[in-house]
């Protein structure tokens, strides 16, 4: 439905220029969930707003159903309004004079995709049927609750019958609850609907419970593409382990690769790790072991094994349905998720196995730069804007 190709956009300000898109390809089948996730200023509404043509491209093309409506080479802009699109922004961007009828109605009525009078209340109705609006049909729409603003700017986009709906952080403004429990229902229904959607934001939560793929975004590029499994479990590199989640990264190198797993020489010892998906490394090459909090476990010193290390807690912290502990081994420290039932005192000395095949072995970030860091964010790991 959606085809990017070698999209490349620079804003030229007046002492520097920000590369904002740099060399973007990607693809989403009809009727996919597909999520662009990153901090803020990796590229993603830039990428966004391309699409809807509110930006206009350096280089690079975008087909949307097979109809070419950027090319810079051939300099094609096709305008918003005659693109197969609707958007919803994070803003509810309702019209506050209008009822919420008439803030659906009016899209259909006076623009360029404009309905025969007789069709524009059936498919009015249509939409405020679905997402539980009809008894407020006449309603002032600015004494409506902030989730039920944000129904009414989906209706009227999905009144419109777009090709591909475009959604950048919708949820944002609203409270936590709302957001957990309006994430399950737009996904249910875009998937009810058929209907593809792109959809924008920071928050990695949102993305995995809503992503029928995600696309990690840093300074312009797409790091990765996949399933929230895929990234979660498999990222391809240092930004997206420390931006997807929690994950401990401790400096190494490579050994070998035998039989799928990996045997690595780290700050805590020769450790096993599943062999990286990308063949990218190289025997000596230096890279990181990866461990997520929760794939630790607790282990009989007397019964060790391999990647099996003792360890002393240094701190630890009640989160609700689990205890998250700081271990230290020697200087390298890393954080462990047990159950809440487990009690382990500060300075007590333990021992943890690390499962190899819950172990990742991750490349640096690519092109040398920094990596994410979750802990200068205000919000915690993997959810910074």
């Amino acid at each position: 439905m959606l085809t990017v190709r070698g999209l490349e956009k620079t804003f030229r300000l007046s002492d520097s220029e920000v590369r904002a898109l740099d060399g973007v390809d990607f693809e989403v089948a009809r009727g996919e969930f597909f999520v662009l996730l990153g901090p803020s200023g990796c590229g993603k509404t830039t990428m966004l707003r391309s699409i809807a043509g509110l930006e206009r491209p350096d280089r690079g093309t975008i087909e949307i159903d097979g109809e070419t409506v950027v090319s810079a080479s051939e300099r094609r802009h096709v305008p918003p309004e005659r693109r197969p699109i609707a958007m919803v922004f994070q803003s509810y961007a309702v019209w506050p004079h209008m009822d919420v009828y008439e803030n659906v109605a009016f899209p259909l009525r006076e623009g360029v995709r404009r309905l025969p009078k007789e069709e524009q209340s059936a498919r009015v109705f249509e939409v405020l049927d679905l997402l539980a609006l009809s008894s407020l049909s006449d309603r002032p729409v600015t004494t409506l609750s902030g989730g039920q603003q944000q129904r009414v700017a989906l209706a009227r986009a999905l009144a419109l019958q777009p090709n591909v709906l475009l959604m950048d952080e919708p949820l944002s403004n609203l409270d936590f609850k709302l957001q957990l429990r309006l994430r399950a229902q737009l996904k249910e229904l875009m998937h009810r609907l058929g209907l593809t959607t792109v959809y924008v934001t920071h928050n990695q939560a949102e993305a995995m419970e809503t992503g029928d793929r995600i696309a990690v975004m840093d300074r312009g590029r797409m790091v990765q593409i996949g399933t929230p499994r895929e990234v979660y479990r498999h990222p391809a590199d240092e930004f997206v382990a420390r931006f997807i989640g929690e994950m401990s990264l401790v400096p190494a190198s490579l050994v070998d690769v035998t039989d799928g797993f990996a045997t690595l020489e780290s700050a805590i010892g020769r450790v096993r790790a599943l062999a990286p998906r990308e063949k990218r490394l190289s025997a000596g090459a230096r890279c990181f072991f990866g461990i997520r909090p929760e794939d630790m476990r607790l282990a009989d010193r007397d019964a060790a094994t391999g990647n099996t290390i003792e360890c002393e807690v240094t701190a630890r912290q009640f989160v609700g349905e689990a205890m998250v502990y700081t271990v230290s081994v020697g200087s390298v420290k890393l954080r462990v998720k047990l159950h809440h039932s487990v009690e382990l005192g500060e300075g007590r000395k333990v021992c943890l196995h690390m499962p190899p095949e819950h172990c990742s072995v991750v490349a640096p970030a690519a092109g040398g730069g920094e990596a994410y860091d979750a802990e200068e964010t205000l919000t915690g790991a993997g959810n910074a804007g």
